[in-house]
């Protein structure tokens, strides 16, 4: 081997989240491991929450409330935008109601006019059919 390139190969000591700990050589004096041996489901034969103090809780721990800010953030978000929806499908309902109204409004001003012009054509029918039947007299004589 070349001199001066390699890592120091020492004795470290090796310690488990389940709270084994055992010697072996490595390049560093410590290590910290989540599973080993004792504790791994496939040389044990059971199952077992193996994330116990894991990157979950390494992630927490990490960040904090950061995380939870932004689901709040988002959740506000969320809150607000459903909002403006049933605020603007209100809005969209009072304006078909009022459309709807003044149709209604227009439709009965119709047909108040229609029955004063049936008021009237009766009236008139009389009048015109003298008037058409005095035509007919003068052409036949």
């Amino acid at each position: 081997m070349k001199q001066g390139i390699h890592p120091q190969y020492v004795e470290c000591t090796v310690t488990c989240s389940c709270g084994n700990t055992f010697k072996t050589h490595a390049t560093v004096s410590e290590m910290k491991v989540e599973l080993c041996n004792e504790c791994h489901p496939f040389y044990t034969g059971q199952q077992k929450f193996v994330d116990t103090g894991g990157r979950v809780q390494r992630f927490a721990d990490k960040f904090g409330g950061a995380a939870a800010a932004q689901l709040k953030k988002a959740e506000e978000a969320k809150a607000a935008k459903a909002a403006k929806a049933a605020e603007a499908e209100a809005a969209r309902k009072a304006a078909a109601e009022a459309k709807a109204a003044e149709k209604a409004k227009r439709a009965a001003k119709f047909a108040e006019e229609a029955a004063k012009q049936a008021a009237e054509a009766p009236a008139e029918a009389p009048v015109e059919e003298a008037a058409a039947e005095a035509e007919t007299t003068e052409a036949a004589e």
